[in-house]
């Protein structure tokens, strides 16, 4: 029999037999080894135990441990089959689509013949502790395509997915199943794998929530029930977890945005954003925030059209490598796009006029609304929605203005991110995709001067191959909150395609046209995510300059309604936002509402502050008696107490 070399971990190579199992391979180190081991990895593949290993590649034997996610994924998939079998087992006729593991635990999208109920999960929960506790081995079969077929057929999904394996690019013309225990006598499903050795290895999980799903993701298709859980290598990594979900529970921001009369979404407009008086306040001073900044660095501010002639995104090519994604509509018999993006605006403005070198850079800044189609089942609150504003920018300039704008910018975000708090940030460096305009000459000229950019701003970044914008390689800036969530915001791309492609021209030094270059950039990226991230990072309760009402006045009595209204004018005109509670209720629940409500101050007036022209502010829960005067002249030059200007914005947390 021919051999093969495994690389293990320590860099030492062990070479066996072509056949031998990843069991086998642990047994041979140590019989406490295979006991604890769940599966293997040989290269970039994650096996059973018992599968054959038949190449060489770099080996490890998978073992408990939280912190590996080859070793999670193990789990939660075969917790997701346990979960199949319990359901089916509980409510016999259910049919079911799809059962993945994802970043967080698993899911599997079902329909049963009666709804499924949050109700349900203990009894769902408690049939699978059954199921882990007979300890039954996951068995692989592999069959024909054709005898494959035969065992799904007249179950639809099952069925579908099977067609669809033997479709794909690859495919050997087998399929597999597996089994939770013996093929033929216990629950089976259609399943590429991999799993562990047995269900006694899922002591760890639990059932989280129900969501609605449609098969393939197409709303016209089939509705089916998602049953979220997930699955943990031990009781403290699950608790830890929950732990950590009932925190994100507390900071949910559909929740604090509902209770702060902030926004709205409803089924009229799926995926797009009502915002209430209270949001828009906090969208507008996040947008003048912005632009402080960026009025500092040189940008000029535009607006242009949501709606423009399909035929200019064919031009740019975003009709053909987009247009999934696109909204359409007519103007007559004219079709039209809804802007999924600025950039081909942009560059109609700069082709507006002749541009000479000395022009550039030219940096066109744009709050622009964008529309982009997402699935029904991925939208999510404020975070994953169909229309929102960009805090977008386009620089257009030189070859050898690349590294210097890239570098400004970087700096720029650093800049934003560490003003909110946030101040650990991965870098990554997104290269050409598969599916992507231009020629490779100006792929390799893009992702050089990315390259070069990234040694001058000094960014460590991670590779990330393929997964550039179809004009050209980016930079990718993902913040951490302080739950330790990822979210990708901030980005700038290299784009040597679209300027290109549309027309773009300046007039250089030697006096002939050149193409520019254009630098597609966003800061905070979408302006609704971003605002969502903020409102969960900080729980409302915002920072004076960002939060929606700063001070609410507070009277005694309604006697005292025409001093509220003169206090409530000075403060304004010292540039605060203002509002005053005019109800009939006691001032204690006035303060209480104001602390729930997250107001930064409460100003309080009575008899005593009318008759010496004065007033009480209380910073959530603290007091004071100042005079009037003195307190206005604090709104006008403490930092704490303003509605900033761009240029002292700072956040006081």
């Amino acid at each position: 029999m021919s051999q093969i070399n495994l690389t293990m971990p320590d860099g030492s190579v062990r070479t066996v037999e072509s056949g031998t199992t990843g069991l086998d391979v642990a047994k041979s180190i140590s019989e406490g080894l295979a006991r604890k081991a769940l599966g293997v990895k040989l290269g970039d593949k994650v096996l059973d135990l018992s599968r054959p290993l038949t190449e060489d590649g770099a080996f490890k034997i998978i073992t408990p441990n939280n912190d590996d996610p080859d070793c999670l994924m193990l789990l939660r998939h075969s917790c997701s089959h346990v979960m199949a079998e319990a359901i089916c087992d509980l409510f016999p006729g259910t049919k079911l689509a799809y059962g993945p593991a994802v970043e967080k635990g698993f899911y599997y999208d079902l329909m049963t013949p009666t709804p499924l109920q949050q109700s349900d999960f203990e009894k769902i929960e408690k049939r699978m502790k059954e199921i882990i506790k007979e300890d039954r081995p996951f068995t692989r079969v592999v069959v024909s395509g054709e005898e494959g077929l035969k065992r799904t057929a007249g179950d639809k999904y099952k069925t579908d997915n099977a067609e669809r394996a033997l479709a794909r690019e690859g495919a050997d013309g087998t399929l597999s199943f597996y089994a939770n225990g013996e093929p033929g006598k216990n629950w089976e499903d259609l399943c590429a794998g991999p799993h562990v050795p047995s269900t006694g290895k899922l002591k760890s999980f639990k059932l989280l929530s129900l969501a609605g799903a449609y098969w393939h993701g197409d709303q016209n298709s089939d509705q089916l029930t998602r049953v979220y859980g997930t699955c943990f290598a031990d009781k403290e990594g699950l608790e830890t977890y929950l732990k950590f979900l009932e925190e994100a529970e507390k900071r949910d921001h559909r929740r604090i945005g509902k209770e702060m009369d902030l926004y709205h979404i409803e089924d009229h407009s799926p995926g797009m954003v009502f915002w209430h008086p209270n949001g828009t306040k906090m969208v507008n001073a996040l947008k003048d925030y912005i632009r402080g900044k960026i009025d500092r660095r040189g940008y000029l501010e535009v607006i242009t059209p949501e709606i423009v002639n399909k035929t200019l995104w064919i031009k740019s090519g975003h009709a053909d490598k987009y247009n999934e994604n696109m909204f359409k509509t007519m103007a007559g018999d004219v079709e039209m796009a809804v802007k999924p993006m600025n950039c081909p605006c942009h560059i109609q403005i700069f082709n507006t006029g002749l541009r000479s070198w000395r022009d550039l850079p030219m940096r066109l800044a744009e709050f622009g609304k964008c529309h982009r189609y997402e699935p029904a089942g991925t939208m999510h609150g404020l975070m994953r929605v169909r229309g929102f504003v960009q805090d977008d920018a386009h620089i257009f300039c030189t070859e050898e203005q690349i590294a210097s704008e890239v570098a400004d910018f970087c700096a720029l975000v650093k800049e934003i991110y560490h003003d909110f708090g946030f101040d650990s940030i991965v870098v990554k460096f997104s290269t050409r995709p598969e599916r992507r305009v231009g020629s490779d000459e100006l792929w390799d000229k893009a992702e050089a001067a990315l390259e070069e950019a990234t040694k001058l701003a000094g960014l460590d970044y991670i590779l990330n191959p393929g997964e550039g914008a179809f004009y050209g390689p980016k930079l990718e800036f993902t913040l951490k909150d302080s739950l330790g969530r990822d979210w990708q915001c901030g980005t700038i791309q290299v784009d040597f395609n679209l300027p290109q492609r549309l027309g773009a021209e300046y007039v250089g030094k030697d006096n002939q046209k050149h193409i520019p270059v254009m630098l597609h950039r966003a800061a905070v990226g979408s302006i609704e995510r971003f605002l969502g991230i903020l409102i969960e990072e900080f729980m409302g309760d915002f920072p004076l300059w960002l939060a929606p009402v700063q001070a609410r006045v507070l009277p005694i009595s309604e006697k005292f309604a025409e001093y509220a209204h003169k206090v409530e004018r000075e403060l304004v005109n010292a540039g605060m936002r203002v509002e005053i509670d005019e109800s009939n209720e006691k001032l204690g629940y006035k303060i209480r509402q104001c602390e729930m409500q997250k107001v930064p101050y409460m100003i309080i007036v009575g008899e005593k502050e009318q008759q010496f022209n004065s007033i009480t502010i209380r910073k959530r829960k603290q007091g004071g008696n100042k005079n009037f005067q003195d307190i206005l002249e604090n709104f006008k030059t403490v930092p704490e107490f303003l509605n900033m200007t761009a240029d002292d914005r700072k956040v006081v947390r």
